[in-house]
C-alpha cells in the first residue's frame, strides 16, 4: 500500500473542495437565477469537463502551465517556480476539471428555493447576504453537500489531469489511481488491488452520502 500517495491524494482533494466551495455557491446561485444572452454557451462552457478527454484537457492546461506561457512565466516570476510538475498545478487542474461536478448541483439545488421565500425575505428587510446565510444556503445545502462529496470523490480517483500536468513524482504528484498504474506495469497485483480496493471503498462511501443527502430532500418535499 502506497500511503504517500493515498495521502497525496486525500490533500488534493481536501485543497479542490474547499477552493470549489464558494466558486460553486457564486456561479451556481448567479446562473440558477439570472438570465442574460449567452447564458447557454457559458453552462456549455462549464460543463465541458465532463465530455472533453481528461488527456486532451491536460494537454492544454499543461501547454498553460509550462514555462513558456504567459501564465506560466507570470506563476513562476510571483512564487519562484513552475506550475507544471508540481502540486499547486494539480490543484489548479483539478479546480478546472471538477467545476461541473461542483457548479451543476449547487445550481439545480438554488433553482429550487422559491423566488417567493427569497421576496418575501426581502420585504422582511433582510440585505442580500443575510438572504444568502439565513434563507438560501439552509434550503440549498443538501445539493451543496452533494457537490462537494462528488467533488473530492471524482478528485481522489482522477488519472488522466493528473499524470497529464503532474508527471508521475512521488511525494509531488504520484496520486493513487497513479500509483495502482505503476503496480500494475510491473505485475505487482497485491498492491495494486489493495489500493484499489480503498480507491472502492471512497468511492461507495461517498456515492452513498450523495443519495443520502438526496433522500433527506425528497422526504423534506413530502
Amino acid at each position: 500500500m502506497n500511503w504517500m500517495a493515498l495521502e497525496l491524494s486525500l490533500k488534493l482533494a481536501a485543497w479542490t473542495t474547499v477552493l470549489l466551495l464558494p466558486i460553486g455557491i457564486l456561479a451556481g446561485r448567479f446562473l440558477a437565477w439570472r438570465t442574460f444572452r449567452g447564458k447557454i454557451f457559458i453552462e456549455a462552457g462549464l460543463a465541458l469537463p465532463l465530455v472533453l478527454p481528461p488527456t486532451v484537457l491536460g494537454f492544454y492546461m499543461l501547454v498553460a502551465f509550462s514555462a513558456g506561457s504567459p501564465f506560466g512565466q507570470f506563476y513562476e516570476s510571483l512564487v519562484g517556480r513552475s506550475l507544471a510538475f508540481s502540486f499547486d498545478g494539480l490543484v489548479v487542474a483539478s479546480v478546472i476539471f471538477n467545476l461541473p461536478f461542483a457548479i451543476q448541483p449547487m445550481q439545480r439545488a438554488f433553482e429550487g428555493i422559491s423566488t417567493e421565500v427569497r421576496e418575501a425575505a426581502a420585504c422582511c428587510g433582510l440585505s442580500r447576504a443575510r438572504i444568502l446565510w439565513r434563507i438560501e444556503l439552509p434550503l440549498a445545502w443538501p445539493g451543496i453537500l452533494s457537490a462537494l462529496v462528488l467533488t473530492f470523490a471524482h478528485t481522489i480517483g482522477e488519472f488522466g489531469i493528473v499524470l497529464m500536468v503532474g508527471g508521475n513524482i512521488p511525494g509531488e504528484t504520484q496520486t493513487i489511481a497513479i500509483a495502482i498504474y505503476d503496480r500494475v506495469q510491473i505485475f505487482d497485483n497485491a498492491s495494486a488491488g489493495l489500493m484499489s480496493v480503498v480507491l472502492l471503498l471512497i468511492s461507495m462511501v461517498a456515492i452513498s452520502a450523495t443519495y443520502l443527502s438526496a433522500s433527506f430532500v425528497g422526504r423534506r418535499h413530502d
